[in-house]
């Protein structure tokens, strides 16, 4: 097998233990087990947790003492092992701390699989930037085909599809010993205090307003990005209680349909060059919020049968949504900060938006959903859910076209190719 042929399985493999259960999580905690929407959203928000701490953490040990693709499979291992546990529980406080124990050994394993991929591609000459978009493709495959294997096989409501992920991800970490070697760089001075190899020093760009702003709504909206995960599957598959819709497609592949929103971000992310150099950086991360306020809009008024176009239209969305505001606003870092801190202010939007911003937005769409969207029978009001969505994204648009100030160059783009 060849060098490229060995990193794609590596990427697809990577994706696919954690898209096997990430979608339809929700499915399981609300239908399988019957749990509010406050419990599953503490659950859910285990993924921020981790988010926070743990791939700085291990971002130093790859640095300075453990080969990174040694690393890299024993934290796949154990998260495997974590998942196989997770049938056994029946509660959800355990639940808990069992998913987070899980997405501490898994979340840092994300940015690892990409250190190795450079390193690995670095060593055997190969042009990084040509030859590294095409395998990391393959990551959004794999995700995409654990979903449609966890929907076919009939595991999209119990605990099966952990252990899916389970054994793939033991799989995957055996597999990783048999990589090229990473070792450590050494690249961290004696004399660098915890603090900067934590990434922290970026927070002093919150003293310049623009910047303090840009990461402000990176909360907000970071808050926004996870809702469709969590609470996706589950909303299509709640279907199955309106007689009328209870043999319908919809229910029945409710994963595979979800897909469609994977499967569209691989066509968006083609198309940000366009959009970038044709409207810039701000309007490209405006375009992101109004996709957010449709995505959720379309699934308030979609049903199975004649509102069906509605659901597909609004998975299609979801590519403009994601790509646009993550790629623009990665953009954004990279042509604004000082190139000292630049990795560490790229970390600190990824810690706002899939940390800080996912954390409040699973803990409060949890509360939210438990005391004002459940009706007499228990069952949730998913058109106020969506509608209420909606808002909440239209509000974080206006105010983002109002008091975000930032000039259109051309020049910005030019960091894309390079």
């Amino acid at each position: 097998m060849n060098l490229k042929m060995r990193l794609i399985v590596m990427s697809f493999l990577q994706f696919f233990v954690w898209g096997a259960w990430l979608i339809t999580i929700g499915t399981y905690c609300f239908n399988a087990k019957g749990w509010s929407g406050a419990q599953f959203g503490a659950i859910f928000s285990t993924l921020a947790l981790s988010s926070l701490f743990m791939p700085a953490i291990t971002g130093i040990i790859a640095d300075k003492w453990l080969n990174a693709e040694k690393l890299y499979g024993i934290l796949h291992v154990l998260y495997g092992i974590v998942l196989f546990y997770v049938p056994y529980v029946n509660d959800p406080d355990t639940l808990y701390y069992v998913i987070f124990l899980a997405m501490i050994f898994y979340m840092p394993t994300i940015s690892l699989s990409n250190s190795i991929a450079y390193t690995i591609l670095k060593n055997n000459n190969y042009d990084v930037i040509k030859v590294f978009p095409p395998i990391r493709v393959w990551g959004t495959i794999g995700f995409i085909v654990a979903m449609w294997i966890t929907n076919l096989t009939g595991s999209k409501a119990n605990a099966n599809q952990f252990i899916i992920a389970g054994i793939f991800a033991i799989i995957l970490g055996i597999y990783s010993f048999t990589l090229p070697k990473c070792p450590p760089q050494k690249s961290i001075a004696k004399d660098t205090s915890f603090i900067e190899q934590l990434g922290l020093k970026a927070f002093t760009l919150f003293t310049n307003y623009k910047m303090a702003l840009f990461f402000i709504f990176s909360i907000f909206l970071g808050a926004a990005l996870q809702l469709t995960n969590m609470y996706g599957d589950s909303f299509l598959d709640d279907f199955k209680k309106v007689p009328e819709y209870s043999d319908s497609l919809v229910v029945k592949y409710s994963t595979i349909i979800m897909s469609i929103s994977q499967i569209s971000e691989t066509v968006f992310i083609l198309t940000i060059p366009f959009f970038l150099k044709r409207f810039g950086i701000k309007k490209v991360m405006l375009f992101s919020m109004i996709a957010w306020v449709l995505r959720f809009g379309l699934f308030a008024y979609g049903n199975p049968t004649d509102g069906l176009w509605m659901i597909i239209m609004s998975c299609i969305i979801y590519g403009m949504a994601f790509d646009f505001f993550n790629i623009s606003g990665s953009l954004f870092i990279e042509t604004t900060t000082d190139s000292k801190i630049r990795s560490s202010a790229q970390g600190l939007f990824m810690m706002m938006t899939n940390g800080v911003g996912a954390y409040l937005g699973s803990k409060v769409s949890g509360y939210m959903i438990d005391h004002y969207f459940i009706v007499n029978n228990g069952d949730k009001n998913w058109q106020g859910i969506w509608t209420y969505f909606a808002i909440y994204s239209a509000i974080i648009a206006i105010l983002f076209a109002i008091f975000f100030k930032h000039k259109h160059n051309v020049k910005d783009v030019e960091v894309i190719n390079h």
